[in-house]
């Protein structure tokens, strides 16, 4: 149990530093022996935590993915009602949150690798299905209580990921800085339409 959680924190102290140098410099210029050189280790002991670049990078994907399941977490600071709850996972969705967590680059950069690696694109699948499953929950929780007139909660939840999947490829590559948060504003109201929550939808543009 200790060996165990001893090996788990270097695995993921190796993995941070992985991501920051990624980020600063590209996944695909990023050795091993940069990440040695960064923790002044010899290459030698990430070899033994992770026996290829491969499982590194597999390593480095789930880190990510994790994080990535951060935007859909509801806060328990205090207690939520159902379309509370929902709001708050669409504020998530399109707010500067997203920002913090991700840097663009290597988000899409190890996003890429799913087109030539049936084991990340698993990774990534498995994950997207759950957390469009979780969206769904949400939506289908509101509608129940009648709080939302939706027909069909799992393709709304679907319609929101494609939006949002859309969005925050496009928007990496706006650099102004008003028109990112226009555009971020008004993919939110789109969302919100979808949910047919008018009331929220005129807040916005309020």
């Amino acid at each position: 149990m200790g060996r165990k959680s001893i090996k788990e924190a270097r695995q993921k102290e190796i993995i941070k530093v992985f991501y920051k140098l990624a980020k600063k410099e590209g996944l695909e210029n990023t050795s091993i022996a940069k990440i040695a050189k960064e923790m002044d280790i010899n290459p030698s002991l990430i070899i033994h935590y992770f026996q290829t670049r491969e499982d590194l990078t597999y390593g480095l994907i789930d880190y990510i993915l994790d994080k990535y399941q951060l935007i859909y977490k509801v806060s328990d600071k205090k207690p939520k009602d159902s379309k509370s709850a929902l709001l708050e996972i669409i504020d998530n969705l399109f707010s500067k949150k997203w920002n913090t967590l991700f840097d663009d680059g290597l988000f899409y950069s190890c996003y890429s690798l799913t087109f030539r690696e049936p084991k990340i694109r698993d990774m990534y699948k498995k994950l997207l299905d759950s957390l469009r499953s979780i969206l769904s929950s949400h939506i289908e929780q509101c509608r129940i209580e009648g709080l939302l007139d939706v027909d069909d909660s799992d393709s709304v939840a679907d319609n929101i990921f494609v939006l949002v999947d859309g969005a925050y490829f496009y928007l990496s590559l706006v650099a102004d800085k008003k028109e990112h948060e226009a555009k971020l504003v008004k993919y939110k109201e789109q969302a919100i339409g979808m949910l047919k929550m008018q009331e929220e939808i005129l807040g916005l543009v309020g």
